[in-house]
């Protein structure tokens, strides 16, 4: 939906199943127009869209991309922006590495970028921008040689010029947002604007890259990285790098107490990376590529100073803490204050709890429609708080 200053927020549905085009429409008229009929109040309701590769490609026929339209407008819905990360299956079997392959050194990422781009330009309503996010850059165990950093470089520079002319060409401001995440080539802010360094030395004062390539800021990621909200923000825009998304998502906050390290046995699943963060009493950070990992050191002795995780987990942005349990939301909300200190700080707003399936049972409503209308309510109050509401 629209808010107040030029705002768009949906929620991601990549939380519902949808690895080929049937199935993902199928979680629209299921899930989405449900989700849509409790919070819209009958304006234009919009959606975060998530395409995998074969998706765009049944998508991208004609015929298909016809039918959406109509469906879009019967609806009263529009797309403003699609999640472009997830190239292949994403629920339902082991995802963990593999959700960063294809990476930006391939050219199997730029394709079908550019293709969810196509899509886009066909679905935005006039004069609203779309955005697409993806990998950050590539998954550092990878171990990616000189050559392909070099690769991946020339590919999105590649991407900003085809993006450069599309946007001139259909009349829509496009843009692209690289999405740091824990143990990637892009995990915090100031990786990111090493990397527009050496994008921008290739191309010296080429204005097309502060335009067309931004970074999708998932507030999950950048509180595992113990990240400020308001530093991290000040220093990408001080780097002249473009907020193209924002994702409003939640991380766990815990100290591993041995009750506590039980109980994260439940979120140790073996679908998604769930990487975990490690800050000690003396500042020092330690990184845990899954969570299995982090639970499998040995526990601090007694009288010692337990450390801080926070663990990629996507749990509900209105989950209230518990039994040792907290979350980051302080650093969502630290997020939206910057948004009403500079509305024109981003556009795109997408909530993103896909972890729905794997989720603890006591974290999560019985039917998905349900939580998605939660966190429609704590989201819109938290603009509320901020003087931004639904409008059209």
């Amino acid at each position: 939906m629209q808010l107040t200053d030029g705002l768009h927020l949906a929620y991601c549905t990549n939380i519902h199943r949808g690895e080929d085009w049937p199935e993902t429409f199928a979680g629209l008229e299921r899930h989405t127009r449900s989700v849509q009929a409790r919070v819209s109040g009958g304006r234009p309701y919009a959606i975060g869209l998530r395409l995998s590769d074969r998706a765009s490609r049944e998508l991208i026929e004609p015929a298909t991309l016809r039918a959406f339209q109509e469906w879009l407008k019967r609806h009263n819905a529009y797309v403003f922006t699609i999640n472009g990360f997830p190239y292949g299956q994403f629920h339902g079997q082991r995802v963990k590495e593999q959700v960063y392959a294809p990476d930006w050194s391939q050219p199997e990422r730029l394709e079908y970028t550019r293709r969810l781009f196509h899509i886009l330009t066909e679905l935005l309503p006039p004069g609203v921008a779309g955005s697409v996010s993806t990998v950050p850059v590539s998954y550092k165990a990878f171990r990616r040689s000189p050559e392909e950093r070099q690769r991946a470089l020339l590919q999105l520079w590649e991407c900003v010029d085809f993006l450069e002319e599309l946007s001139n060409r259909s009349g829509h401001d496009l843009h692209l947002g690289l999405e740091p995440e824990p143990l990637c080539t892009l995990e915090t802010t100031a990786e990111c604007v090493d990397w527009f360094d050496a994008l921008r030395a290739m191309r010296p004062g080429d204005p097309r890259l502060e335009r067309r390539l931004g970074v999708n800021y998932d507030c999950c990621h950048l509180a595992i990285e113990f990240e400020s909200p308001a530093e991290a923000l000040a220093r990408l825009r001080s780097a002249g790098i473009r907020l193209s998304k924002i994702h409003l998502s939640n991380a766990l906050s815990v100290r591993p107490t041995a009750g506590i390290r039980q109980a994260l046995q439940a979120f140790a699943e073996d679908i998604y990376f769930h990487q975990v963060i490690e800050r000690r009493s003396d500042g020092t950070l330690v990184r845990y590529a899954d969570l299995n990992d982090a639970l499998a050191t040995p526990s601090p002795s007694a009288g010692a100073p337990l450390p801080e995780w926070r663990i990629h987990f996507h749990i509900p942005l209105h989950a209230e803490p518990r039994g040792g349990f907290d979350t980051t939301a302080d650093h969502l909300v630290g997020v939206l204050d910057a948004v009403k200190s500079d509305p024109g700080l981003c556009q795109h707003f997408e909530m993103e709890t896909y972890t729905w399936e794997v989720m603890p049972a006591d974290l999560k409503q019985r039917d998905v429609v349900d939580q998605l209308a939660c966190e429609y309510a704590w989201t819109l109050a938290r603009f509320a708080e901020r003087g931004f509401h639904p409008v059209g």
